[in-house]
């Protein structure tokens, strides 16, 4: 049986060539349906990073396909570009055609490999809290009071890329994380290991808890990524995490609140 020390790398899955067709195909849907823009590109160092951005769109978020068919049309196919991913999307017949396409278990073991080879790691600190956050608060960054994402950064020796994006809490109208239906479900929702049961509104089948899934409405979606944050220099040799945290989530809503002045309607952007 296989252990930690012994189980094959998930890195060694990436399939550049196969990446390159799913892009091919992907890019030019998610440029009409969505009109995605990916900004700041150039901001992404040539060695490894932790690229720390908001999540949304609920159940389908479009987040990690639009910036990683950007990033490969602007830095080619060299490099990867790794997401920290559920272990619910690496189960079953699909999970082996994700791992060839950058996507690896979220867990410290193949995040700090990842970092340590030089690869840029995509994560969502907030996870399905902050993807299914309300769409009255689209342009918040929360993140639950998760801070992991600091400590793995600092573990690899490596920078943080803020990134933001906006317009995919607009996909379909989210109404509430339902943390509170998951308490009252009690028994139920501690079996499927949910904290939350988010309810929404959307096409074609109207109010959703979780299921059926609404199709997203095509709203336009931009991405920004930032500068590259270097702890150590900017916080010390032994910077508090909690510190370091605050300051990455205001340097990234002072950034969405900048792309928020520039949406002038909801779903057109």
């Amino acid at each position: 049986m296989a252990t930690p020390d012994t189980e094959p790398s998930q890195l060694t899955k990436w399939d550049p060539k196969l990446t390159e067709r799913f892009m091919s195909v992907t890019r030019p849907f998610l440029k009409r349906y969505f009109r995605s823009e990916v900004r700041g590109l150039e901001n992404l160092p040539a060695g490894g990073a932790l690229v720390v951005s908001n999540h949304s769109g609920g159940m389908m978020p479009m987040d990690v396909p639009i910036l990683a068919a950007d990033f490969y049309a602007h830095h080619g196919y060299d490099r990867p570009l790794y997401t920290l991913s559920h272990d619910m999307l690496m189960a079953g017949p699909t999970g082996e055609f994700f791992r060839k396409i950058g996507y690896i278990s979220a867990n410290h073991r193949n995040a700090d490999e990842a970092l340590r080879s030089g690869g840029l790691v995509v994560v969502f600190p907030g996870g399905d809290y902050d993807v299914y956050r309300p769409t009255f608060s689209e342009n918040v960054i929360d993140f639950g009071g998760r801070t992991g994402y600091v400590k793995a950064a600092l573990n690899a020796g490596v920078p943080i890329v803020p990134t933001v994006g906006i317009g995919g809490q607009e996909t379909q109208i989210f109404l509430s994380r339902g943390t509170w239906l998951a308490k009252r479900l009690g028994p139920i929702a501690r079996l499927a290991r949910a904290k939350i049961v988010p309810i929404s509104f959307g096409f074609p089948f109207g109010l959703s808890l979780v299921v059926p899934p609404n199709i997203p409405l095509p709203s336009k979606i931009v991405m920004q990524v930032l500068e590259p944050i270097d702890i150590v220099a900017e916080f010390g040799e032994d910077p508090d995490i909690d510190e370091v945290d605050a300051h990455v989530r205001h340097v990234m809503q002072r950034a969405l609140d900048e792309l928020a002045t520039e949406r002038r309607l909801p779903v057109l952007g």
